[in-house]
């Protein structure tokens, strides 16, 4: 548990006032607000037998980026900067450069690429953030791609005298092997980890059946193919199916890791256009969302899935909110293990963590999730008339990320 920073003896009208004073900071609106303009993302599709299985991620940016610039009519001329947020593919810098010219950004417009595992398309926001908060650009565009498909996760190898250090050991280890660790040293019974995960896929069924998800979706074409769903929910789960199923880790732990309770490999791409509010305003940008802050926490590497805990509660003070101030939170599902423990841990209601379920439903392309996650909280917001977004992340290798942004369309 952590504190929400209330003094004992303080009165409910004392607290109500400290909430409103510190909401209504966050809600300010001012010129140099970096904002977002645009956040859309690519339909999911599950690695290796779904729709975008045969499709490079230099495709789905260059798919991505050509629907965006037509749906948006945006002077590509007009960005400052790109950049990707990817994990595996080869040459990561030298794709995503081709992508953006191939889908009608002009040469003189730059691209970088970062990569920190999971939190690299959140990584590659606080990035363009970064600049445009610091006036060293106006415009950018913040992509979050993987596919696993193409580029599945490599054997990372270290040399024998850096593998001797036991952290450095663990921290390069299967991420399944953390999810066993962390259902073992934390108590996170087999039954819990099903539990949580039926809740994320009824919860993402429901959402696929209503089209809730076509409001974050840019259909894409890809050798003259639309692609404008999901393909990843897997429509009827049951909790007694996924009671059934065996364990995917049976060498590790408790062996309480199985298909129906991890999050999924995944195909994907997702996309934040930010500028200033004072910009915006000028070239007449509509205007979804403000960009807050952003935090990046190590935890242990062998228990790499607790970090939202850690995460969360440090983004929070830097932007002097409390857990009860946010009403949407995006929490990667990375395993139900690591899942249950944060939300029991951080003692958020459920009702507000992941409302249309998460990677364990959706799928997780590594690099893209920490893109999607803004995309999709922010498009709850707007149907719940919401305020405030906090994401939040386990990263490989003992890491953690967490932002927090804002609805402007309410």
């Amino acid at each position: 548990m952590f504190s929400v920073g209330v003094r004992r003896g303080v009165t409910p009208l004392a607290r109500s006032m400290a909430t409103h004073a510190r909401v209504s900071t966050i809600l300010e609106k001012k010129p140099e607000d970096v904002v977002i303009t645009f956040a859309k993302r690519t339909p999911l599709g599950r690695a290796k037998k779904g729709q975008l299985k045969d499709f490079p991620a230099d495709e789905l940016m260059r798919a991505l980026i050509a629907a965006t610039l037509d749906k948006t009519k945006l002077d590509p001329a007009k960005i400052d900067d790109i950049c990707v947020g990817t994990c595996h593919p080869p040459s990561p810098a030298y794709i995503s450069r081709a992508a953006a010219l191939a889908a009608g950004v002009p040469a003189s417009v730059p691209v970088s690429t970062v990569n920190r595992l999971c939190g690299s398309g959140l990584q590659a926001i606080r990035a363009i953030a970064t600049a445009v908060e610091s006036r060293q650009m106006t415009l950018g565009m913040a992509i979050g791609v993987e596919s696993m498909s193409q580029n599945p996760r490599p054997t990372p190898e270290i040399v024998d005298a850096v593998d001797a250090n036991p952290q450095a050991h663990d921290c390069v280890q299967p991420m399944g092997w953390t999810s066993e660790m962390v259902a073992q040293v934390y108590n996170i019974s087999r039954a819990k980890q099903d539990e949580y995960a039926f809740i994320s896929h009824s919860r993402a069924e429901k959402a696929t059946a209503s089209g809730i998800f076509s409001e974050e979706i840019a259909p894409i074409e890809i050798r003259g193919t639309v692609i404008s769903t999901d393909d990843t929910v897997r429509m009827g789960t049951t909790a007694e199916g996924l009671a059934k199923l065996k364990p995917s880790f049976p060498n590790w732990g408790e062996s309480s890791t199985t298909a129906g309770n991890a999050s999924g490999l995944g195909d994907g791409a997702a996309l934040c256009i930010m500028t200033t509010r004072a910009n915006a305003e000028k070239e007449g940008l509509e205007i979804l969302g403000k960009y807050v802050t952003s935090s990046f926490v190590g935890v242990e590497p062998r228990y790499m899935g607790i970090a939202p805990v850690v995460a969360i509660p440090q983004v929070l003070a830097q932007a002097g909110l409390s857990k009860e101030d946010v009403d949407v939170f995006e929490i990667n599902e990375a395993f139900a293990s690591q899942f249950a423990y944060c939300v029991e841990q951080l003692d958020v209601p459920i009702a507000k963590i992941n409302p249309n379920g998460g990677s364990i439903a959706l799928t997780h392309p590594l690099g893209m999730t920490g893109a999607r996650q803004v995309v999709t909280g922010l498009a709850e917001l707007r149907r719940r008339g919401g305020a405030i977004l906090c994401t939040s992340m386990c990263i490989g290798s003992g890491m953690g990320g967490a932002g927090i942004f804002v609805n402007e369309l309410r």
